[in-house]
């Protein structure tokens, strides 16, 4: 039940803003779809059922895409905070070439980025990846310098490296950290994975919402949006969920 509302609630949210601009600005109904005609879109119309399988076939691409990406870069993220901390060096090496990259818009980098690693899963993993990466690293490099100095030493004081310090209080203690990397990287793996199939790959649910405006079929661009956003809650809630039950056992286990 409590994962129900918390699926429901921000869904409410939004479909109560979508109803409320489209009526204070006036919207044109031809262009602005509301969740009425969305719902008949899908499930209520005459075509329904092909509808839900033109917007769900792209939309697995789309998080096939998005979840490697994710992964790599959140994997990557986390491999590169611990260097920060446990190797003297890497991050006044690496840091002032992150900021440079970071600081060049992705719009910018994908052509070179679809040049250098194509247009298939790796070109993508990589335009998600670097979306993912950098706030990962800076709340993952921030977890790790917040674990507890003396319980550190300590391990130290009894000859362990430091991988097994890492391993043993430095992950632990930045599991929470861990968590918000992935709650603020899964929908940013999601926007990197539609930019990706916008502009290099044309493939996904990015794509086909490219060519629906072309098409005039606003109703299918209006539910692929409602679609995307109900399945980024979904995976933000998953993760909230996860995050509780690692949290629970881990304070069950130091217990």
């Amino acid at each position: 039940m409590r994962i129900l509302i918390r699926v429901a609630t921000p869904f409410v949210l939004v479909v109560l803003l979508w109803i409320g601009l489209i009526k204070v600005f006036a919207l044109d109904p031809l262009v602005a779809k509301s969740p009425s005609d969305v719902w008949n879109y899908l499930f209520s119309g005459p075509d329904a059922g092909a509808h839900r399988d033109g917007i769900g076939t792209p939309l697995m691409q789309t998080l096939t895409d998005a979840g490697v990406g994710f992964a790599a870069g959140l994997g990557a993220a986390t491999a590169m905070a611990l260097a920060f901390i446990l190797v003297p060096g890497v991050q006044q090496t690496v840091l002032p070439v992150a900021v440079l990259v970071r600081s060049v818009p992705l719009v910018a980098m994908t052509p070179l980025i679809t040049l250098v690693f194509g247009r298939d899963l790796l070109g993508t993993t990589v335009i998600c990846g670097i979306v993912v990466y950098f706030p990962a690293l800076v709340i993952m490099a921030q977890g790790l310098r917040s674990a507890p100095r003396l319980t550190a030493e300590l391990c130290r004081a009894y000859g362990a490296g430091p991988w097994a310090v890492a391993r043993k209080v430095l992950i632990p203690s930045a599991l929470p950290s861990l968590f918000a990397s992935a709650r603020v990287g899964v929908p940013s793996a999601l926007i990197g994975a539609m930019l990706a199939e916008w502009l290099a790959t044309g493939k996904g649910l990015g794509y086909a919402m490219l060519l629906d405006p072309n098409s005039f079929d606003y109703t299918a661009l209006w539910a692929s949006v409602a679609v995307l956003t109900f399945t980024s809650i979904v995976l933000y809630t998953t993760v909230a969920g996860l995050e509780a039950l690692v949290s629970a056992r881990f304070g069950a286990v130091q217990g």
